[in-house]
């Protein structure tokens, strides 16, 4: 058998959804996480790092308060998640235990990712965890998560583990066998598709989640693949239902939907830019600073600049759109939003002179910038 990568993955991000851990049913399946921890220790042994991104705990919360009649406020979902979460990791740790392992808990929120300090704090603990052998266990902190820090579902938790951890694969469990061309619920000429090298041609095919169990669906997948990617991660969507669908995987069977990596992964400080949430800045461009910029690899100059709109302080994280209203960049900015609104169009050397002061020639820089 053939392999689909190029070479072995040894750094592995598996993301486990509420509907793979529980196996369909309200509760948290033990057979099926003591077989999943069996799956990973064996990968373990074989020398692959493995991190594990799990969904879970507002499932085990309910289930350990016997299903609570409760309405659908944040407050009430963080008070399941703070009694499910250490349900959770108790049995992650008893199972992995079996086979010998310890796990360490890792709690995240976007605020974790968006500051720079706070992302690489959390890539030294991953890589202290990895060392001493500990597999990382990975979930939203949302016991203290605002709409503000949310990042919303554990797909795309996962893919800004795979950019933290820079993970060679990252492997998202699910329901589902993989992308379909069609719902294979509704259509039964709908066929796997087992390969995909441009996400955007296959986004109008996703859907949302069926279970009702999870937070996230198809789309969410996608998603987290199109995150995982930009920063050089493999991604494979898979039924977390298969036999020893951990270990097929890794010995590159064709389970699922692979999306391979791009050739070049960027450096730590760009893939910190495309983990880091976005502000509700946007900078548009010209047809000439977009080509210069995706082509020329050169810096942002207030002089291409067409449009900013919403609110950025300096040295936040922006989308940089062209002038067809696609997002081509993102990037971290030398000039608050109402600075940059004043120096629209202009050439550089005029910036003292419109602003009263200078943060450089640039708005963006080339090394702060990330190419989409």
């Amino acid at each position: 058998m053939s392999s689909r990568f190029p070479k072995t993955p040894q750094r592995i991000v598996i993301k486990l959804g509420t509907s793979v851990l529980t196996g369909g049913s309200r509760h948290l399946s033990q057979p099926r996480m003591v077989d999943l921890a069996r799956q990973c220790a064996e990968l373990h042994r074989r020398g692959h790092e493995i991190i594990l991104c799990t969904s879970g705990a507002i499932a085990a919360g309910r289930s350990q308060l016997d299903f609570p009649d409760l309405s659908n406020t944040i407050a009430h979902k963080q008070m399941l998640a703070a009694v499910g979460q250490t349900r959770l990791m108790l049995k992650w740790a008893r199972f992995f235990g079996i086979y010998g392992l310890d796990v360490g808990q890792i709690l995240l929120t976007h605020a974790d990712v968006e500051s720079r300090r706070r992302f690489l704090n959390a890539q030294d603990t991953l890589r202290a965890l990895l060392e001493r052998g500990i597999v990382p266990v990975i979930n939203e902190n949302d016991v203290v998560a605002t709409d503000e820090i949310k990042i919303g579902d554990n797909d795309n938790l996962s893919a800004l583990v795979a950019v933290l951890a820079e993970a060679e694969l990252l492997i998202i469990l699910t329901d589902q066998e993989g992308l379909f061309t069609a719902d294979p619920h509704d259509d039964p000429q709908a066929r796997l598709i087992t390969e995909v090298q441009e996400i955007d041609e296959v986004l109008s095919l996703a859907g949302d989640s069926r279970s009702g169990l999870g937070t996230g669906g198809m789309i969410t997948k996608l998603q987290a693949a199109v995150i995982a990617r930009r920063a050089g991660s493999s991604v494979i969507i898979a039924g977390g239902d298969q036999p020893d669908v951990l270990l097929r995987l890794i010995a590159g069977e064709p389970l699922g939907t692979y999306f391979p990596a791009p050739s070049a992964p960027p450096e730590n400080r760009k893939r910190w830019i495309l983990a880091g949430a976005v502000k509700t800045g946007r900078i548009v461009v010209d047809a000439g600073a977009a080509t210069a910029l995706r082509h020329a690899g050169r810096s942002l100059l207030p002089a291409g600049i067409t449009e900013v709109s919403g609110t950025f302080e300096r040295g936040d994280t922006v989308s940089i759109l062209g002038p067809d209203g696609l997002e081509l960049a993102r990037g971290i900015v030398r000039y608050d939003a109402t600075s940059l609104q004043a120096l629209r169009g202009c050439h550089s050397d005029e910036i003292p002179a419109r602003l009263g002061y200078t943060y450089g020639a640039v708005a963006v820089h080339r090394n702060d910038l990330v190419i989409l």
